[in-house]
């Protein structure tokens, strides 16, 4: 007669089969909402002060704190319920645009003698939100990185896989901007991508330049991540160091 009563054998090869609860990390959940809410706030403190949305939404600024916006609620979400971490290759290129937008502000932008300054006026509400898209969030998207993101996450072929975002941008605007009739406010979103100051020619050599930049730094980004120290930080630390489905089909999280 066969025995009906399951073994204990089996009983514990089943529990030992089920998947570890991971811990929930409510610190990295909170940090992450409030980094979010910082983006949205400053998207929604422009589109406030802006008279042309089309304009608005066509800068390089604010697409890439719509993406870090997007990628911080979703990790908040997933630190709160104890789910694994968004793949490392996500969460790099939200860093790398948001730096990128951070720096070529501030260095660029902002500094009168790059040649490319964009210094006008700006009302104080203006004045708030490109505060808050330019320095706050990328300040909170290094922060997150550097204390509650485990090192060692990013491969080196990742740092060339994530300029495929700056470079669509490139026909993006160019394309918009020859869309839109000659002497039109905003034609083209950054100085260094206005054809009628530079011509083609002029933009290929600005493109070449940024674009050696930006791998630079992307490449940056990568060194620091396998060199810095890992800050514990428990059951707020996220596991960042997986291998990405895309990349063999196996996934490995740690908490």
């Amino acid at each position: 007669m066969l025995d009906s009563t399951p073994s204990t054998t089996s009983t514990a090869s089943a529990a030992s089969a089920e998947p570890a609860a991971r811990p929930r990390r409510p610190v990295a959940a909170a940090f992450r909402t409030l980094a979010a809410l910082t983006g949205v706030t400053g998207i929604v403190l422009d589109v406030i002060a802006s008279h042309d949305l089309g304009r608005l939404f066509s800068y390089f600024t604010i697409q890439s704190n719509i993406l870090l916006a997007v990628v911080f609620a979703c990790s908040a979400h997933r630190a709160w319920t104890g789910r694994p971490a968004l793949s490392p290759r996500i969460t790099g290129a939200a860093l790398l645009y948001i730096c990128i937008t951070g720096l070529v502000f501030h260095f660029v932008l902002s500094n009168d003698s790059s040649g490319f300054a964009m210094t006008s006026h700006r009302t104080p509400l203006e004045t708030a939100a490109s505060q808050l898209l330019h320095t706050a969030t990328p300040l909170a998207a290094v922060l997150d990185w550097l204390v509650l993101t485990a090192p060692g996450a990013f491969p080196l072929r990742y740092g060339w896989q994530w300029l495929a975002y700056p470079f669509l941008y490139l026909p993006f605007a160019l394309i918009r901007g020859a869309l839109l009739a000659p002497g039109t406010d905003g034609r083209y979103p950054y100085p260094f991508l206005d054809v009628d100051l530079h011509g083609y020619a002029g933009i290929a050599t600005n493109t070449v330049v940024f674009g050696l930049a930006f791998y630079v730094l992307a490449l940056v980004l990568v060194l620091l991540d396998r060199i810095r120290p890992h800050l514990r930080v428990s059951r707020n630390r996220t596991s960042a160091k997986v291998s990405d489905r895309l990349d063999g089909g196996r996934t490995t999280n740690r908490s």
